[in-house]
């Protein structure tokens, strides 16, 4: 693999896992309300 696509897949990786890692914390601090919780009328 040349130098530039290693680049590009590292960058990509750091992307990916970055924006899962972020997600991750914050639904940590944000949970999400429990299905129960919800009434009927809100579909």
């Amino acid at each position: 693999m040349s130098t530039s696509a290693i680049i590009f897949m590292i960058i990509s990786m750091l992307l990916i896992w970055g924006g899962l890692i972020a997600a991750i914390l914050h639904l940590r601090k944000h949970p999400d309300i429990p299905m129960s919780e919800l009434s009927d009328d809100h579909h």
